[in-house]
């Protein structure tokens, strides 16, 4: 079978694609919405799901479309397949959010902007909540950042999926350079000692969440 086009990936029809444009904690800007319909309408693009993980997936797209589609949209990659970090997710926190604490917007950008791509031994995917209603899914992802009100809290080995686990606490009490620096010696040490395709929840599990504190904290 033929490698599929840049960016796509192929359908159980094994006919069409989907794409993942990449939207920093879920945000579009009003350039974004103006291009997304227009390449849904030019394209005759006949799926726009909204993600669990607060991105947009174009699906249903003709091979010979998918070049075409990235053009016009005019927006980065996002990561559907790789190993790596995937995406942040993010609830309004401050910003909008009457029950807010902590700018989970902000800092959801700025872990984005600093780690989503980095290469490790399987996917990623990060929640960030302004407050602990956790509305980022901050316990269900595999790192979660969580606001309170006396600062930050840190989860790891968080799963969602058909073994469903819940991320422990390593750390509580962070400012926003603790937990950007905390976020970086954990993704470092796990992609220096997790086993291929093992996910967090996994890694956790089998080394111990005291080796890990004695290794980050």
């Amino acid at each position: 079978m033929p490698d599929a086009p840049r960016g796509s990936i192929l359908q159980r029809d094994k006919k069409t694609y989907a794409i993942v444009p990449r939207t920093p904690v879920g945000l579009l800007s009003l350039q974004n919405l103006e291009a997304l319909t227009e390449v849904v309408r030019k394209y005759e693009i006949p799926i726009v799901k909204i993600t669990s993980g607060q991105r947009l997936a174009l699906v249903g797209i003709k091979e010979e479309d998918v070049e075409g589609v990235w053009k016009d949209l005019g927006m980065d990659m996002g990561k559907a397949t790789e190993l790596c970090v995937h995406y942040v997710q993010a609830c309004p926190g401050t910003a909008v959010c009457r029950f807010g604490v902590q700018d989970s917007l902000g800092v959801g950008l700025e872990v984005e902007k600093l780690f989503v791509g980095m290469e490790l031994p399987a996917k990623l995917k990060i929640g960030v909540s302004g407050c602990p209603m956790t509305c980022g899914e901050s316990f269900v992802r595999d790192l979660g950042i969580l606001g309170k009100k006396n600062g930050w809290t840190f989860i790891f080995g968080g799963h969602s999926g058909a073994s469903a686990r819940v991320g422990d606490i390593l750390a509580e009490g962070l400012d926003t350079q603790q937990i950007l620096d905390l976020t970086r010696r954990c993704l470092n040490y796990y992609r220096d000692h997790a086993k291929k395709k093992e996910r967090a929840a996994a890694f956790v599990e089998r080394v111990g969440l005291e080796e890990i504190k004695k290794a980050l904290l």
